[in-house]
């Protein structure tokens, strides 16, 4: 089993590229009032740079949830574990339509495989220093044979997870509960393709349910006239500073815009400050992660 990571550069196996069709953009705060960050993210660059696996996850964070930094982790390890391995068969088929059916499935496949590594680290953390105590010190009787086949109960890890595996010929993504992926094409035009409309408020889907890839959404696109310019990932700390989702959006654009003009590194040094003053008015934390088309090189380049 992968452990958890959270991580942003190239892939550690293929190592770096210098002719990635990408620039990864990466950043993250925590809510004002609070002590520590449930986010976690990974923005990683596979397959010797002809993919890129992104990832973000909001741990619950409230009472109930006490735990969720850990879940948060654990979502975006075995995703990006997941993920990678996905990603070199997406570049293998490539535009090979008769292999899309396969990579769909393989896709379909994917949250079931994520939801049973996390639940494995959750079960195993959980037996190791209970969340709730031991089960046969509940109201002081011994543990039953009822007890021992009832659920655990993984609450207090409780995480959402979004992730996106994308290359040049296709983009698959998948979501769990809030949070925001958009699309923001060559005319500046933002699409979401997983949005559920109105914010669902404080109840959310979970990887502390059972079964929680049932719930999964997920979305694939082949692309005809090229991958989208920019791919952002974000936790819904983003999208709850702004007064309405069109304000998200037109973010999005600009992001996408400032990035064509001054380069991913201009963008990537104003992110901290951006996301900082998006936490002040949200309350939450607040991470993105991102995929930016790096400009075409001119054939006088060296």
């Amino acid at each position: 089993m992968t452990g958890p990571q959270t991580a942003t550069g190239p892939d550690p196996v293929s190592g770096p590229t210098t002719a990635a069709p990408w620039a990864l953009l990466s950043g993250a705060v925590k809510g004002v009032a609070k002590k520590y960050s449930q986010d976690r993210s990974a923005a990683l660059s596979v397959a010797g740079g002809r993919a890129v696996v992104l990832a973000v996850a909001d741990g619950h964070g409230s009472a109930a949830h006490f735990r969720s930094d850990l879940g948060a982790s654990w979502a975006v390890g075995e995703f990006t574990a997941c993920a990678r391995a996905f990603a070199y068969e997406a570049v293998r088929v490539g535009g090979d339509a008769s292999g899309w059916n396969g990579l769909r499935e393989e896709a379909r496949r994917l949250p079931q495989q994520v939801g049973h590594r996390w639940h494995e680290w959750a079960l195993l953390h959980d037996r190791n220093s209970p969340a709730h105590g031991a089960r046969s010190c509940r109201a002081g009787r011994a543990e039953t044979e009822r007890d021992r086949k009832e659920p655990p109960d993984l609450a207090a890890y409780g995480s959402t997870l979004i992730g996106a595996v994308l290359t040049e010929r296709m983009v698959f993504c998948w979501q769990l509960g809030d949070g925001d992926i958009v699309f923001v094409d060559d005319g500046g035009v933002p699409h979401t393709p997983l949005s559920t409309g109105p914010d669902m408020g404080d109840e959310t889907d979970s990887l502390c349910a059972p079964e929680p890839w049932r719930k999964m959404r997920s979305h694939w696109q082949p692309f005809t006239g090229g991958a989208p310019p920019c791919v952002l990932l974000s936790t819904d700390g983003l999208s709850k500073s702004f007064a309405d989702h069109q304000g998200f959006l037109d973010f999005a654009t600009g992001l996408s815009g400032r990035a064509a003009e001054q380069g991913v590194a201009a963008v990537q040094s104003q992110l901290p400050d951006w996301l900082a003053r998006a936490a002040q008015f949200s309350g939450d934390d607040t991470t993105l992660v991102g995929a930016i088309a790096a400009p075409a090189r001119r054939s006088d380049e060296s």
